[in-house]
């Protein structure tokens, strides 16, 4: 098949070899990315793609997340592709931006894909973000410092979050996965 942007569809093809039980959130991305309006660029309010960071301590135990002002919520490190497709970079600048941290290393293979409604904002209508999650690996100073973005930052037990039920469905998910990954099943 014939894709306007090879290089992402391959990416979620890959993808759903790893998980063909997302195969329905799977296809869903394929097709953004093959739309003809740039998918990249929040303008489009239709739908876009997003990026953010599985950021995991150097242990692997552990995993940083954000309490985002915006939403009032516990989420991972992550934002806006602001025109770029090249999605895994802006997983690692964003959890530099939002933590602080020096020294990440990003897997280049997405980890997780997670259609979710943004509601309104001010003069910003409610659309979907179309987030690919990617696993950024911690440097060896695990410090963080917040920004603007963020009430507070928290280093926490990958396998509290994977039971926690008042956490986003999506972080529970992401634990699960990185558990199975540690484990190897």
């Amino acid at each position: 098949m014939s894709y306007r942007r090879p290089e992402i569809a391959a990416l979620f093809v890959d993808y759903l070899e790893r998980w063909p039980d997302e195969a329905d959130t799977v296809h869903a991305f394929i097709a953004l990315a093959d739309d003809a309006a740039d998918p990249f660029v929040r303008a489009r309010t239709a739908g876009h793609f997003t990026a953010s960071a599985w950021l995991v301590s150097g242990d692997g135990q552990r995993a940083l997340l954000m309490h985002h002002r915006k939403l009032d919520r516990w989420l991972q490190p992550g934002g806006h592709a602001d025109g770029d497709p090249d999605l895994a970079a802006g997983a690692r600048r964003e959890a530099e931006e939002e933590t602080g941290l020096a020294g990440l290393r990003v897997d280049p293979v997405p980890f997780d894909l997670d259609r979710h409604w943004i509601p309104d904002h001010g003069d910003v209508p409610g659309h979907w973000h179309y987030d690919v999650r990617y696993v950024v690996h911690a440097g060896a100073d695990e410090r963080f410092v917040g920004n603007i973005e963020s009430k507070a930052l928290a280093w926490r037990g990958v396998d509290t979050l994977a039971l926690d039920p008042a956490l986003d469905a999506s972080l529970r998910r992401m634990a699960r996965k990185w558990l199975a990954r540690r484990t190897g099943g």
